[in-house]
């Protein structure tokens, strides 16, 4: 399924493409921003979500806050692996080197694609998100990098949630690391600098 989506080509053939994916509400250009700072020199993928909320685009559906259509979540899922791989093919990047940067809604169907698809992604960087499936064996994550921004009173993800997410991948072999914040669901600049170093240290 297509997707509304931006690409700015990069200047690096080293750096992995990131695939840029938004909030409720957001759209295709909300992450440009924070995926310059996080990689500077690489491609960038920016993707609008193909569900409406209220009018409000979101990646997949839900039934009530932090209540997942989870049938909905895992054809979403599913449509967007296609559309990343459509877009390597179209773009020419090298379709094993994509990480995802996602926010909120965009960090849950990037969690989602980890949780379904073993070499979809060779690392995320997921802010505020929560669990996407439950009662899931995940496939082999072995050595590939996430890092969990959270926030400590953040009252839509608590930190048990992160906990659990933290604890699924890093059971699947993945290298997760969970950098803690003090606010609440709010994307912070602390977290972006600290996923920057992080990001930095992992690709480089």
């Amino acid at each position: 399924m297509e997707h509304h989506h931006i690409y700015r080509q990069g200047t690096s053939a080293e750096a992995p493409t990131l695939l840029l994916l938004h909030g409720t509400g957001g759209n295709e250009q909300d992450l440009l921003p924070l995926g310059e700072i996080i990689s500077p020199t690489s491609n960038l993928l920016g993707v609008r979500g193909n569900v409406l909320e209220n009018g409000m685009p979101r990646f997949f559906r839900r039934l009530s806050e932090g209540v997942f259509d989870v049938e909905d979540l895992i054809q979403r899922t599913k449509d967007l692996k296609a559309f990343i791989d459509d877009a390597a093919a179209q773009y020419g990047f090298d379709r094993s080197r994509v990480v995802a940067v996602g926010y909120s809604n965009g960090a849950n169907i990037a969690a989602s694609l980890l949780f379904h698809y073993g070499g979809t992604l060779q690392g995320a960087v997921l802010h505020h998100p929560m669990v996407p499936l439950r009662d899931k064996e995940l496939p082999d994550l072995a050595g590939v990098p996430v890092f969990i921004a959270a926030g400590q009173r953040d009252m839509m993800c608590p930190p048990q949630e992160t906990e659990d997410l933290a604890s699924l991948l890093t059971g699947a072999g993945a290298d997760a690391l969970v950098n803690w914040e003090h606010g609440g669901h709010q994307l912070s600049r602390t977290e972006v600098v600290a996923a920057a170093a992080w990001f930095k240290e992992k690709f480089a």
